[in-house]
């Protein structure tokens, strides 16, 4: 019988690195994709010492249009099936679009559009095989327009609509699909989308290790949507008591506080 790997993109730091953690405590040997192999392999280490299943380390920039082939060749290279894909991986910078390097916002869109959409759809015959489910983070910004990251907000309503979506498609066929929609969260994260945690992160953040246990009884529960702590919960209903119009103009002055 084929083994069976949960594939977690952005494993190296964060809610991805909790993530793999999460999952190895609970049985499932991880394959864990990533830029710096020194971080792979180091967490490892960490969870071959806790005496959970050695995970696979895949390094690989999911910003290259190749990404899914080489990811998609190491697995077979191990002989491996998936049974669990967690889309992780994404980044976030903050700026005018306009003002932005254009490159590095078409990169944005590669990671967390075209890498999450391709491994989502590439493993689906194993998902379907094998019962299990797909995990992707987007966030609660899915849900609002983005003045200020303009392309990041964008690129995870996509998240959140294509999520959704598959859910319609493959959840009659047993397997289960999740969106993760953490607010902000004290992670490397921050530090490259160039924000300063404000009055938001101290209210509304949540950490990584929480978030990580909370995504994974979500998807084993295969919950639609999970939205880690209390006051993220919160923000969708009150989304829907307010016009569109009033929520842009209200994030547009929010974000340019934050600058």
């Amino acid at each position: 019988m084929t083994e069976r790997v949960t594939l977690i993109t952005g494993a190296s730091a964060g809610i991805g690195a909790d993530l793999v953690r999460v999952f190895a405590s609970n049985g499932h040997r991880v394959a864990m994709v990533a830029r710096r192999a020194d971080r792979l392999q180091a967490l490892a280490a960490e969870i071959v010492a806790k005496g959970w299943a050695a995970p696979l380390a895949i390094p690989c920039d999911l910003e290259q249009a190749d990404a899914g082939d080489k990811v998609a060749e190491a697995l077979a290279a191990a002989g491996v099936d998936v049974e669990f894909v967690v889309n992780n991986a994404g980044f976030g910078l903050f700026g005018r679009a306009i003002e932005l390097d254009r490159n590095e916002q078409l990169g944005m869109i590669a990671v967390n559009i075209r890498a999450l959409t391709d491994l989502s759809l590439r493993f689906a015959d194993q998902l379907i095989r094998h019962r299990g489910g797909i995990l992707n983070v987007a966030s609660i910004a899915g849900f609002l327009p983005g003045p200020g990251m303009a392309v990041y907000y964008a690129s995870k309503a996509y998240v959140l609509s294509f999520t959704e979506a598959l859910r319609g498609e493959l959840g009659p066929r047993g397997v289960r699909v999740t969106a993760l929609c953490p607010g902000p969260v004290p992670s490397e994260f921050q530090h490259r989308a160039g924000i300063q945690p404000g009055f938001d992160s101290a209210v509304l953040n949540v950490s990584s290790a929480r978030v990580a246990e909370e995504a994974y009884h979500g998807l084993m529960a295969n919950r639609r949507a999970v939205l880690p702590g209390l006051g993220i919960k919160i923000v969708p209903f009150m989304l829907r008591l307010f016009p569109r119009a009033f929520i842009l103009s209200a994030v547009t002055r929010f974000q340019t506080r934050q600058r």
